[in-house]
């Protein structure tokens, strides 16, 4: 993907013209692409793609929200201990992915579904953490995208030491950490941030602001727009919409090309919505109302980009149904590996604790083997 940006290093304000969305109660933000599918400028970030490459990111999202809502119906079934659905982020995940390149490192949460199906991760490989069969799934080195990260917060402080690490090795390469709103209260965050910015890391910190950290809205996170955090650090932040995969495509490619010639980290906040709860062990309807729910829905991402595309004739019925197939396809794959993963050895959860061994992991082995061999004299008496 071809992508054309001044980027500059503090972005202007820029106006409504220029597609800087600022309506009554909405943020001003980076925003290529409206709700209803109409293409606008901005004066900071620009971006040329080919009908393939519009295509190829609707793919994504489509395939993406598919495979997401397929996992959240299979722990509805009792196949998943756990799920943390992307729904509604789509476009922050495909477009800042999109963004990075081969040779770059990422670091993310556990939401980032959409990330690992553009560095390459099988979807199928993503749901063992959450089935309880393994420990993630995937060699991150094999596609430079770290294991999922439960600890709210701590893999930017993870990404801060790689990049760290790359400058000094003398690579050109960058890094990205995935985050949320409510990530950004965790004093790791803002190790993160202190250490980025004295040292110039490489680094992209990426903030998905779904505007709901579990219950908590982004108002009890914050007193100022989250990207404004960035200046107190000394370093820029920008706004992004994040339901404009577009935007997001361009705002990242700016700031990681702005890592890798050495200007140090950037602070892109993807101002999006999680449509659905934060788990599936949460119900959102108990701390926010339907109303909210529907001024999003207007704004989905999958469904501006294919008004473009049919707007502009980019793409036909053959097209959309030829995805339909292939969507169904992965969600019947998704099903079958699910359900035909191999139980772990009981024995497995002790395994590499400890690289030597440790004599608490020995005893605790010992207990649960003396635990086990108790059902079997039940079964003897």
């Amino acid at each position: 993907m071809t992508v054309d940006s001044t980027a500059a290093r503090k972005p202007r304000r820029s106006s409504k013209r220029a597609g800087a969305k600022k309506a009554a109660g909405e943020p001003e933000l980076v925003q290529l692409l409206t709700p209803e599918g109409e293409r606008v400028e901005h004066p900071d970030y620009s971006i040329d793609l080919s009908p393939e490459e519009l295509r190829g990111l609707y793919r994504d999202m489509v395939l993406t929200r598919r495979f997401d809502g397929e996992a959240t119906t299979l722990q509805r079934q009792g196949e998943l201990g756990l799920w943390a659905s992307l729904l509604g982020q789509e476009a922050a995940q495909i477009g800042s992915g999109r963004a990075t390149r081969d040779d770059d490192y990422v670091f993310p949460t556990y939401r980032e579904h959409g990330v690992a199906w553009c560095r390459g991760v099988d979807p199928t490989n993503l749901l063992g953490m959450f089935r309880g069969v393994n420990n993630g799934g995937w060699d991150p080195n094999e596609n430079n995208f770290h294991l999922y990260t439960i600890v709210i917060g701590s893999q930017a402080l993870h990404a801060t030491g790689y990049a760290m690490g790359v400058a000094k090795d003398g690579a050109d390469s960058a890094v990205i950490a995935y985050f949320g709103d409510g990530a950004s209260s965790q004093g790791d965050v803002a190790e993160a941030f202190t250490f980025a910015a004295v040292y110039n890391a490489p680094v992209v910190f990426f903030c998905q602001n779904n505007q709901w950290a579990i219950s908590e809205p982004t108002e009890r996170q914050t007193r100022v727009p989250l990207y404004q955090r960035a200046q107190g650090y000394g370093f820029p932040g920008v706004r992004v919409d994040g339901n404009d995969v577009l935007a997001v495509l361009a705002v990242t490619k700016a700031s990681l090309d702005r890592a890798r010639t050495g200007e140090g980290p950037t602070l892109v906040e993807a101002f999006t919505y999680r449509m659905g709860a934060h788990t599936t062990s949460d119900d959102p309807t108990r701390y926010r109302g339907d109303e909210e729910r529907e001024l999003w829905e207007a704004k989905d991402p999958i469904l501006r980009l294919r008004a473009l595309l049919e707007k502009e004739g980019l793409a036909d019925e053959a097209f959309f149904a030829s995805l339909e197939a292939e969507s169904d396809a992965l969600a019947k794959r998704v099903r079958d590996t699910v359900r035909s993963m191999p139980d772990p050895e009981d024995l497995a959860m002790f395994e590499h604790a400890y690289a030597d061994g440790h004599a608490l992991v020995d005893e605790e082995r010992a207990q649960f083997l003396a635990y086990q061999a108790s059902f079997a004299d039940e079964e003897n008496n």
